[in-house]
């Protein structure tokens, strides 16, 4: 990905009480909000896999959702304490995640964090206070934490009672269960879920407008009763928009890939689609944005068309892969320029 060398935007004294203002060795970047509905609302972005990429994709949201639509966005990262780089290698650090305090919304992208206390008590802060999330792909399986650490609960594969699966199925409504499609020679072609048609979430999306290398992860049938499907995931028989379905049981029936439910009376949406390459699919931005917005409350704010999702300056995405990640890259180098004051 080209990196730039914009000013480095200031941190907002919302997202961070007491904070002194951002420099480029800060391991996190803000976009401030440009115009928009979203002018004066907080969304944190929380990246750290180490497959597929959101330390590339997250910042492009944040870019699209600060520029074109006026939310002030803090974007934290994995990142090597030694040297300050993103490292999504790194399951032990994301540093800044005490600007949930102030966030409206947490967009989360994580996998198979081991965080410690200090860190994980600002995310568990969040959930409990019955705020709106939105989780990304390896989102249901977003920790692993043992099982009798402060919050166990939390991992993945917990088996404390009423958090059986963790955040995943507890919050988001399913933990990791498997690759349904076949992972890297079976894309996925998002379809409208029977239903769903009308939903705000769906505003300017139709059949196929979704479509992503990424294979289509397999869930329990039925979710949850809450859960409500908003677009299932057709397994097509190769890497191509254009390639077709897969015939048989993998589409009979199609698992969901994006549905909402509520948690604590926060609306919540979920996609296990979401790597940083899936995200080239305008489809599947618009999805997201959409998803802010209806999280939000702010449903009637999106235009019949769905929401406005230009890619912000460029987007060159890094296949998904364990170890593919770009080397010697800080939060700064996502910068983007402030709006005009």
């Amino acid at each position: 990905m080209p990196l730039t060398s914009f000013r480095f935007p200031l941190l907002s004294a919302l997202l961070l009480a007491g904070a002194v203002p951002a420099s480029a060795e800060d391991p996190w970047v803000v976009y401030d909000g440009f115009d928009g509905p979203g002018k004066g609302k907080q969304i944190v972005l929380v990246s750290g896999d180490e497959e597929y990429r959101s330390e590339e994709g997250l910042p492009q949201l944040g870019k699209i959702l600060a520029k074109r639509h006026g939310f002030t966005c803090t974007v934290l990262f994995a990142i090597d304490p030694e040297t300050g780089e993103i490292n999504p290698n790194n399951i032990e650090n994301i540093p800044g995640l005490e600007a949930l305090e102030d966030a409206d919304l947490m967009i989360i992208a994580t996998r198979m964090r081991n965080l410690p206390d200090e860190q994980m008590k600002h995310v568990a802060a969040y959930v409990e206070s019955g705020r709106p999330i939105i989780g990304l792909r390896t989102a249901t399986h977003a920790f692993k934490l043992p099982a009798d650490s402060t919050f166990g609960r939390y991992s993945w594969d917990s088996k404390h009672e009423g958090w059986e699966g963790g955040f995943g199925r507890r919050v988001l409504g399913e933990t990791w269960i498997s690759h349904h499609g076949s992972h890297g020679k079976e894309s996925t072609r998002g379809i409208i879920a029977p239903g769903a048609e009308g939903h705000p979430i769906t505003r300017g999306i139709d059949d196929g407008d979704i479509w992503g290398p990424t294979d289509v992860y397999g869930v329990r049938l039925p979710l949850p009763g809450d859960c409500t499907p908003i677009i299932l995931g057709q397994v097509l028989s190769g890497m191509n928009p254009t390639d077709p379905p897969v015939e048989g049981e993998k589409n009979d029936p199609m698992m969901p890939i994006a549905w909402t439910r509520t948690y604590d009376g926060a609306r919540i949406v979920t996609t296990t689609a979401g790597s940083s390459i899936d995200l080239a699919s305008e489809g599947l931005r618009r999805l997201v944005v959409n998803a802010a917005y209806w999280c939000l409350g702010m449903e009637d704010q999106i235009p019949e068309g769905g929401t406005d999702v230009e890619i912000v300056g460029e987007y060159h995405p890094t296949p998904f892969g364990f170890n593919a990640y770009t080397r010697g890259v800080r939060p700064a180098d996502h910068a983007l320029e402030a709006p005009s004051r």
